[in-house]
């Protein structure tokens, strides 16, 4: 495969991904770093000169706006509630594998370095340890999920 056509598919895989950022080092030494334009970084360029431009007869008047309830404020987190999050990118698994019973699951009292979860990330899989001692309240996620860097995966007290 020639340069050009890996770098388009380098350029495709984080096209068609939740990936805003795509870093590669080869083996060869070469650097790749490919990042997606947000909608917010966006530029807009201005309409050329002579292009048209409204008058206040074509702009319609804006209706006037009604003032709205108050929003609700969110019910406060129980004090001893925790969460475990994601310690990188990857997809989410519960279990070893399809059908198997998931490391975690609600209720179970887990110890420092047990495996709570895997994460899969570029082909590896890495098991997720618990940081201390605790007990598992709520699953977050769905197996097989994408999650991100310090997304809650899990609920503890």
């Amino acid at each position: 495969m020639n340069k050009i056509e890996e770098i388009k598919e380098y350029i495709s895989l984080l096209e068609n991904s939740s990936l805003s950022v795509l870093e590669i080092e080869k083996e060869d030494g070469t650097k790749i770093h490919l990042e997606k334009e947000h909608p917010a970084q966006q530029i807009f360029n201005a309409s050329p000169i002579g292009a048209y431009q409204p008058t206040a007869t074509d702009v319609p008047t804006p209706a006037p706006v009604q003032p709205q309830a108050p929003a609700a404020q969110p019910a406060a987190p129980e004090e001893d509630a925790k969460t475990v999050n994601a310690p990188i990118v990857g997809v989410f698994y519960a279990a070893s594998a399809p059908g198997k019973a998931p490391f975690a699951p609600v209720g179970k009292k887990v110890s420092k370095g047990s495996t709570v979860c895997i994460i899969e990330a570029m082909k590896c899989m890495n098991e997720i340890q618990a940081e201390d001692d605790y007990e598992i309240v709520e699953v977050l996620v769905k197996d097989g999920d994408l999650v991100e860097y310090g997304q809650p995966l899990f609920k503890v007290k």
